[in-house]
């Protein structure tokens, strides 16, 4: 690479909560730069999660369900010898938070409830408790990094 890495940004916390994550994660829902919005809609989610959870709070709940929905090892392509071969590879940490982020908010806007608060507060639920179709997503993964273990010596 020929020019200097880009700085890493420091996100700021939230206001209600006073976490970077949170932010990031609102940052990843967010369309069209309507910011205000998507605080909106987490915060109505967790407050869903909150009532329908009472043993719990609705960011711990939100906690343990990124913490289930983050995948260990994934696999990526690399060209060997002209042939190509799916390489099981352990994932960075940031990239751990950003891949479960962007499965939990994708998944949550595939389901069918009716707002979007509902839809994410539903999905939350069901990745605290290592069900729904993040937590799949995650299992799918890790599942193919196993089937693909023989490749791992390709490894750069």
């Amino acid at each position: 690479m020929r020019k200097t890495r880009a700085k890493k940004r420091i996100t700021e916390p939230d206001p209600k909560f006073n976490d970077p994550l949170v932010t990031r994660f609102v940052n990843g829902m967010m369309y069209d730069g309507k910011k205000s919005l998507s605080l909106k809609i987490f915060y109505d989610a967790i407050d869903i999660v909150d009532r329908k959870i009472e043993d719990q709070e609705g960011i711990e709940v939100w906690r343990l369900a990124m913490n289930n929905v983050m995948p260990a090892v994934e696999v990526k392509a690399r060209r060997v010898g002209g042939a190509t071969f799916q390489i099981p590879m352990e994932v960075p940490q940031k990239r751990k938070i950003a891949v479960g982020m962007k499965w939990m908010i994708n998944f949550a806007r595939k389901r069918n409830e009716k707002s979007m608060a509902e839809r994410l507060a539903s999905e939350i639920i069901a990745a605290s408790k290592n069900e729904g179709a993040s937590v799949k997503k995650k299992e799918d993964t890790h599942k193919m990094a196993e089937a693909n273990k023989a490749f791992a010596h390709f490894r750069a």
